[in-house]
């Protein structure tokens, strides 16, 4: 019997459980700061149990790992070393949907001499775009072909039917990942130049986006593009672009959202204030009956335009008790959000995801466009947490059935790691329609 241990009951883990309870020969502790979450995943399994945990305790979580085969580390990224440090203290493999950090890169060497694996970046975005791009790309240089662009997109979205907000947007992860992911800076190669976008004014950098069926979505940038050139084996790339996709208005609202001030972090005096009294602090503007005009003059845009009515919405303007002490632009941010942009029952997600290549080969030169599009189970699990949950747990099975043949710290762009997750998404009915057309 294979242990595992699962850090953290969040919003994705859910698929997670439950796909690795269904396998007859594992055990599965979910352990995390709540246990209610973890006992209601677990729902009673034979071969389940829930634990509380400290996860700021190493002593804690040193003892749960000790006791597993695998740990599956489902915690704030900060918290990985920490797991990795004790997965390599007791001889245990690991397994994250985060962003490799250099403090997970540190612990590559010391993985590969112990002979233990610690993948990264085995979710959906990071995850399934690296695992789907690659097995793109390396069939292209199989074929004798070189890649020449690429082009990538990924959005979690409400579905048609769900999308009934003013922002077209409901929340499937952290609202705090939301608002701070909009204050990146972007960083892509577009026609072989050099392209950097300043935090402050990503959201001023878009396009449309036509994805057949669905229709046209704002796209922006997703962080910086050019390490994927590396990382994919693309040196000589004339375009490389990752971007994020909403729907119509997203950006524009944001871009004078976060021109408001809304994505810092500096902690603010709240107490007794009001949502449209913090908006007019921001500001510097009087709050008052004539706060929509004026914060429209302070912005720059027309007091009716649909960017207002979207602020307005949100609650910005109106005389909602913040309810807080002390706070961040950020904390309100996800108090509103929180209580607006939530899923009804039986509303289902979407997950977007879509792929352009240019290959050219010594005799033609093809458009390759490869397209996920995932909904969710209307009172099941969300498209989110499915994509993220499961290609983790599907690595987590082939590493412990001795089906991945590697060891150090790595993300799933080799072979070995995406082929058989890719395979086994495909059967869960997460795959990619793609098609392949020459072009001048």
């Amino acid at each position: 019997m294979k242990k595992i241990l699962v850090l953290g009951a969040g919003l994705v883990a859910k698929p997670l459980v439950r796909y690795l309870l269904d396998v007859p020969e594992f055990e599965v502790t979910v352990a995390t700061r709540t246990v209610s979450k973890a006992e209601k995943m677990i729902a009673g399994h034979e071969r389940g149990k829930a634990l509380t945990v400290n996860i700021k305790s190493e002593g804690e979580i040193d003892k749960l790992v000790a006791g597993c085969d695998i740990a599956v580390s489902l915690v704030p990224y900060t918290y990985h070393p920490v797991v990795a440090k004790l997965c390599l203290k007791h001889g245990k493999n690991m397994a994250t949907t985060s962003y490799v950090s250099d403090a997970m890169k540190a612990f590559d060497a010391d993985a590969k001499a112990a002979g233990l694996l610690f993948v990264n970046e085995v979710g959906v975005d990071p995850g399934i775009d690296h695992m789907s791009a690659m097995r793109v790309i390396d069939g292209v240089k199989n074929a004798g072909g070189k890649v020449t662009s690429f082009m990538s997109y990924c959005g979690g979205l409400p579905a048609a039917e769900a999308n009934d907000n003013p922002f077209g947007y409901k929340l499937s992860w952290s609202p705090s990942g939301v608002i701070m992911a909009g204050r990146n800076d972007g960083h892509y190669l577009k026609d072989g130049k050099e392209v950097f976008v300043p935090g402050r004014e990503l959201f001023a950098h878009t396009w449309k986006l036509n994805v057949p069926g669905l229709g046209e979505f704002d796209a922006y940038p997703n962080r910086d593009s050019y390490p994927y050139i590396e990382l994919y084996g693309l040196e000589g790339i004339r375009t490389m672009y990752r971007g994020t996709l909403r729907y119509e208005g997203w950006c524009e609202t944001w871009l004078k959202l976060a021109e408001l001030g809304v994505t810092g972090d500096d902690e603010l005096e709240l107490a007794g204030k009001t949502a449209g009294q913090f908006t007019a602090g921001l500001a510097g503007i009087e709050a008052g009956a004539n706060l929509r005009a004026d914060l429209a003059a302070k912005l720059g845009i027309e007091a009716g335009s649909p960017i207002m009515d979207r602020i307005e919405w949100l609650g910005l303007l109106g005389d909602e008790p913040l309810e807080m002490e002390k706070g961040s632009a950020v904390n309100v941010m996800e108090k509103l959000m929180n209580a607006r942009m939530q899923y009804a029952e039986g509303e289902r997600d979407m997950l977007v995801m879509k792929h352009e290549f240019i290959a050219e080969y010594p005799d033609r030169k093809v458009l390759i466009t490869s397209t996920l599009i995932d909904y969710g189970i209307p009172g099941g699990d969300s498209s989110m947490s499915r994509t993220v949950g499961l290609p983790a747990a599907i690595s987590t099975k082939l590493v412990l059935e001795g089906k991945i043949k590697a060891t150090g710290v790595h993300i799933p762009v080799v072979p070995v790691i995406y082929a058989p997750v890719l395979d086994e998404l495909a059967k869960a009915g997460i795959s990619f329609d793609e098609v392949e057309r020459d072009i001048d």
